[in-house]
């Protein structure tokens, strides 16, 4: 166990977790939301520090960050837990462990040192925290977070975007990039699928772009949830709204989980998504989880020259290198710099 951060006592030996914007109220001897934070004795204790259950190299393109130290191997970890309850959660085996196996939790035990170590002698050049929300595993993430920056590696959160906005700032001081999950635009989505709400999502974008954080947007369109040309087309004007540099998913939905009543997303749904949001001045909007379809490559907004041609996971070609001046992320043709990370 790991003495929690950002937590207040109350009375009673009772703890409100100021984590995640559920901001649970913990009676003693009970546990959050999320299933791995537990009050003992009028004090909050992280139950899965250093219990880490997956560890893998993975590309980049697979969080999914496209602007992003593209075609690099960032290195996946993750613990149990989550504070989200998504019916349609892919990785529902590892994020409802806590739940469904009475609290019980399981994992590897790690140091930040051995994750920073597996890390480098992958090839990697960043860190991803991912599979379930890494806020639930925060003071492991952060401090694998501050030696992995010291030691030249990059760090990205793949999140549902419901850390608090005092967490936000801390994390923004090592964190490089985040993709964050805006699984709908109405709070009744939110509520009967997910168990959370909309507007602390929402902030949570606007909060990270503001830190100077690296910010990818991504929306799994799910038929008869939130695959409306209307709830597509304020997602995609709320977005606009902080930024039309911000990249964002609209990626395709497949029956898992307890959510088996929905058909996948046809792909001409995603085509309707792609061009939504490229109407609403959005500069890069990118189709996923159909590789092959169309909608996966990166184009000079200004001259329209491929400047990056991937297949899923993979990228078939970068141009961005060709630019005369040597400059990573110009675009050879016309000169126009992307807005990204392109090189560490």
């Amino acid at each position: 166990m790991k003495k929690a951060k950002f937590f207040v006592k109350e009375k009673e030996d009772k703890v409100r977790c100021g984590l995640c914007s559920h901001r649970c109220l913990i009676s003693n001897k009970k546990r959050g939301i999320c299933g791995v934070r537990e009050n003992i004795d009028g004090t909050l204790y992280s139950l899965v520090y250093g219990k880490v259950v997956s560890e893998n190299p993975d590309p980049i393109e697979k969080k999914p960050l496209f602007h992003f130290l593209p075609g690099s191997i960032s290195y996946s970890i993750s613990t149990v837990g989550c504070n989200f309850k998504c019916r349609h959660c892919q990785n529902w085996q590892i994020s409802q462990y806590p739940h469904l196996y009475g609290g019980e939790i399981i994992g590897h035990d790690r140091t930040p040192e051995d994750i920073v170590s597996g890390a480098l002698a992958s090839g990697s050049k960043s860190i991803s925290y991912t599979y379930v929300e890494p806020t639930i595993f925060y003071e492991f993430a952060y401090d694998c977070a501050v030696l992995a920056k010291s030691q030249g590696l990059f760090n990205c959160f793949v999140s549902n975007g419901y850390m608090t906005e005092e967490v936000t700032k801390e994390l923004a001081t090592v964190l490089h990039g985040i993709n964050i999950d805006l699984k709908a635009f109405t709070d009744k989505f939110y509520k009967e699928v997910c168990g959370a709400r909309l507007k602390p999502v929402l902030d949570s974008i606007e909060n990270m772009y503001k830190a100077g954080v690296w910010v990818e947007v991504t929306t799994l369109v799910i038929p008869g949830h939130n695959d409306s040309r209307e709830e597509l087309r304020d997602i995609a004007r709320f977005i606009y709204s902080i930024s039309p540099d911000i990249p964002w998913h609209v990626t395709g939905f497949y029956p898992t989980y307890k959510m088996l009543d929905r058909p996948p997303t046809p792909i001409e749904t995603l085509h309707m998504a792609r061009e939504i949001g490229l109407e609403t001045g959005l500069r890069f909007v990118y189709e996923g989880n159909r590789p092959g379809a169309g909608g996966e490559n990166t184009y000079c907004p200004e001259c329209n020259t491929l400047l990056i041609e991937r297949y899923g996971f993979s990228i078939l070609k970068n141009n961005l290198a060709a630019s005369p001046e040597g400059v990573k992320e110009a675009c050879p043709k016309c000169g126009f710099k992307l807005p990204g990370v392109w090189h560490v």
